[in-house]
């Protein structure tokens, strides 16, 4: 078993860091804010009063934090010879820079950022989307099991984080299309009960509807059922899309249905709902002039 340093308890890493305590690591952790840590500590794990404290003597740095330049601001204070596993969602261009970074020092880092929300952390069953050389992923895979159910290597530095932006740009549209799906059936006087029967085992099926549909009382793990408290918050998913859209400009890739989401979103948030699941744009959805 591995003396881990995890930085960020949130609503992610806090679950996260519990599971590698349970599966008998040894785990120290800090978070900025006070309450995570406090939940941290009731779940075992040993808390540290400051970021330098917790990676102190850790064979592996684990990190779930906002953006790129807080994960890179941590790693100049990163223990020699440690295993970097960066979880956060960031850009691909600080992954890179990271993974760098830890080569020069002689280190090895990967970027592993995760999919399944505040439930899969919970569960243990993240999906973790990987890039880094084959020796540090090999090296990490025994602690990212600890956390997840499947572990995809996707690539180089900086692949995991392309694989999660890709992603998200996927799930932030397809949501779109559900919720504008489903409110048009309210219009039609079509019964969501059945529009839900006929997609989810027809053409429109897909992971927003089956698992997330936005209309209470049709899948049972919906935020919908519980006023759209979050797993995965719509401040979040624009975080995700507009790192997606920055990457797209960067690169020339075409990304119309990428950029109205981002519109879409950033209006709800800015509405007051950032704090609410994405699937309730759905109520965004709902206010807006047809035609």
């Amino acid at each position: 078993m591995a003396e881990i340093g995890f930085i960020g308890l949130g609503n992610m890493g806090g679950p996260m860091a519990a599971n590698l305590r349970a599966a008998g690591h040894a785990v120290r952790g800090f978070d900025v804010v006070s309450e995570a840590c406090a939940a941290a500590e009731a779940a075992g794990i040993r808390i540290a009063n400051d970021v330098a404290a917790a990676m102190a003597g850790a064979e592996i740095v684990i990190t779930m934090l906002p953006a790129g330049a807080d994960v890179l601001g941590v790693f100049r204070g990163a223990p020699g010879g440690a295993l970097w596993i960066d979880c956060s969602t960031i850009d691909v261009a600080s992954a890179r820079e990271l993974e760098d970074a830890a080569r020069a020092t002689g280190a090895r880092a990967i970027d592993a950022p995760v999919s399944g929300g505040v439930a899969g952390a919970r569960a243990g069953t993240l999906t973790f989307m990987v890039g880094g050389e084959a020796e540090a992923f090999n090296q990490a895979r025994p602690v990212l099991a600890s956390m997840g159910k499947r572990i995809v290597h996707c690539g180089g530095p900086g692949a995991g984080q392309a694989a999660k932006l890709c992603n998200n740009l996927i799930l932030g549209i397809s949501m779109i299309g559900v919720a504008e799906a489903f409110v048009l059936a309210e219009r039609l006087g079509l019964a969501a009960e059945a529009l839900f029967e006929v997609v989810s085992s027809s053409s429109g099926q897909c992971w927003a509807v089956t698992n997330y549909c936005p209309v209470p009382g049709l899948v049972p793990a919906s935020p919908a059922n519980h006023g759209f408290k979050p797993g995965f918050a719509t401040k979040l998913m624009l975080k995700d899309l507009r790192l997606a859209a920055g990457a797209a400009a960067e690169t020339g890739a075409a990304s119309r249905l990428g950029a109205e989401a981002v519109a879409m979103f950033g209006q709800f948030a800015e509405g007051g709902h950032g704090d609410e699941d994405f699937s309730a744009i759905i109520n965004f959805v709902r206010e807006l002039p047809g035609g």
